[in-house]
């Protein structure tokens, strides 16, 4: 079913079963899978490949109870040239996916995220809405990146990482003045299964070892690991993003 006020660019070709609504531009070359749902207004680039089942453009559901969605107007969903959105994937509208980027098999990106060029999204990885993701990012299967996080360019984040924002665990309303999440700066590293907590700061070229908890802010090119995480050493010159 493609709605007749959707554009179609030349040489894109569909699967079975496809749903297609008003006004949905799809650039030239793409090539679009079996029973995948392309929601009002969603704007997809040149070659771009999106797989069976994924949905583009979904609108948010708000619970009654949820303290960070909100009833609001959303911009089309966005994906930029030569991307690849894997089957089961679930972009929102409102997000945005920059040029020749992957969002692998189920993965989620909630509205009003954008995520620069050629980065990777791993299998079932959840990034949650409000959410900013640099260029040439790796995040890895199943991490979760919460809402309110910014993650800089050239950084990576292993898999089953865990991150957080609220300090309050859902007591108090004082808690929705300080939601924060992670801030990771340019070409920070996170190891797998790490927990980091609502707010903190992971410095530029820093590392944070498997399995850290991470209590405070990290200093620019220093490694830490433990629960707590604490300090071990400087990142070495040679692992230093400027070197690579």
């Amino acid at each position: 079913m493609i709605s007749e006020t959707a554009t179609i660019g030349k040489g894109t070709v569909f699967g079975e079963y496809c749903v297609v609504g008003s006004g949905v531009v799809l650039g030239s070359g793409c090539t679009v899978g079996s029973h995948v749902v392309i929601h009002p207004g969603s704007i997809v680039g040149d070659g771009v490949r999106i797989d069976d089942f994924a949905v583009i453009g979904k609108l948010p559901m708000k619970a009654a109870a949820s303290a960070v969605t909100r009833e609001q107007t959303l911009r089309p969903a966005v994906i930029a040239q030569g991307s690849i959105i894997g089957t089961h994937a679930v972009l929102y509208a409102g997000s945005e996916i920059g040029a020749q980027c992957l969002v692998a098999d189920g993965a989620t990106v909630r509205e009003n995220v954008t995520v620069g060029e050629k980065t990777i999204i791993g299998r079932g990885v959840a990034i949650e809405n409000a959410c900013s993701i640099g260029s040439f990012c790796k995040i890895e299967t199943n991490a979760y990146i919460c809402a309110y996080s910014e993650i800089a360019d050239h950084c990576f984040v292993a898999p089953c990482v865990v991150t957080s924002n609220d300090n309050f665990a859902g007591r108090t309303k004082r808690r929705f003045a300080l939601f924060a999440g992670l801030r990771l700066r340019r070409g920070g590293r996170i190891g797998a299964g790490a927990v980091i907590l609502p707010g903190k700061v992971i410095g530029p070229d820093a590392l944070v070892a498997a399995g850290s908890v991470v209590t405070k802010d990290v200093p620019a090119c220093t490694i830490v690991a433990g629960n707590p995480a604490r300090e071990l050493r400087t990142v070495p010159e040679e692992q230093r993003l400027e070197n690579n």
